[in-house]
């Protein structure tokens, strides 16, 4: 594999989740933390524009505007989809410049602790993956597979990669999860300095990681309204194993509904409170095991 060269760190593609946000803010305060390595690493605030404000986005969701049709249409002109034809010229249409890793540094309010979710099984990601889940417990590896025409800032280049941390409420700047999100990050830089001199890391041949089934919505009535809620006893069990029969949702009048399923899934983002808008109460996901 070739030296990786320029690293994008990315923060506030959400402009209300405030620990990638302030970690940009710090890192181009401090910018010599990152100027320490054999490659270049810079940092990139997302939305500017709802962080300022303390939103999630303005008009529409940011990590929701890179389809590449999306990105040469040049009717798309909302703040977000104008935001997004930006940040693809600084990392993607630089000619020389390319970007060759990306860093979208999110905060959840589900119990994702610190999650890294990758979108293809490149062996550099699998192998870094495995290296961070290795040396911290907190490090969950998750695939979507969905990286083909994705619309995620991540997808701009092929070793792209999203940190979940949480549960960090939206708008709200968490001192632990800060410090540990920061950890991480510079785990992945000095991981990439030894790449890049050929010097990798030892880990063990297999990762466990959790692979994206299918999203689930909570129950609804015919006008949309929410029937039902997360149950108390899958509420902040992320990344546990559902079984069939186990209760999924409780009724406003009390009554619990269970997952109806015939194998035993994982679900993760469990009542994310971003995504009541998308009509998901969580997503199952199947634990798998890879030899890398």
């Amino acid at each position: 594999m070739k030296n990786i060269n320029r690293v994008a760190i990315v923060g506030g593609t959400h402009g209300n989740e405030f620990t990638g946000a302030y970690l940009i803010k710090k890192l181009e305060k401090f910018p010599h933390l990152i100027q320490q390595y054999n490659f270049e690493a810079f940092t990139l605030l997302g939305n500017p524009k709802a962080f300022a404000v303390g939103k999630r986005y303005i008009e529409k969701d940011l990590n929701r505007c890179f389809f590449n049709q999306d990105l040469q249409d040049a009717t798309l002109n909302s703040y977000e989809d104008s935001r997004a034809k930006s940040i693809f010229q600084m990392l993607v249409q630089s000619g020389e410049f390319q970007v060759d890793v990306i860093i979208d540094v999110h905060s959840t309010t589900a119990n994702m602790g610190l999650s890294i979710i990758l979108g293809n099984q490149h062996p550099f990601l699998l192998k870094l993956a495995a290296y961070l889940s290795e040396i911290n417990p907190l490090v969950k590896v998750c695939y979507t597979q969905a990286e083909k025409g994705s619309n995620f800032l991540r997808s701009l280049c092929e070793l792209g990669i999203v940190i979940e941390v949480g549960p960090v409420a939206q708008g709200v700047l968490n001192a632990e999860w800060f410090q540990k999100t920061e950890e991480l990050i510079f785990t992945i830089l000095n991981y990439i300095e030894n790449s890049n001199q050929g010097v990798i890391p030892k880990t063990n041949n297999t990762l466990t990681f959790y692979k994206y089934l299918e999203a689930i919505d909570y129950p609804r009535n015919a006008a949309g309204e929410l029937q039902a809620m997360i149950h108390p006893r899958l509420q902040f069990r992320d990344y546990e194993p559902l079984n069939p029969g186990e209760p999924m949702f409780l009724t406003l009048d009390g009554q619990a509904i269970a997952y109806q399923g015939t194998s035993t899934v994982y679900p993760i983002f469990i009542n994310e409170a971003a995504y009541y808008e998308k009509g998901i109460a969580m997503y199952f996901t199947e634990k798998q095991q890879l030899s890398i």
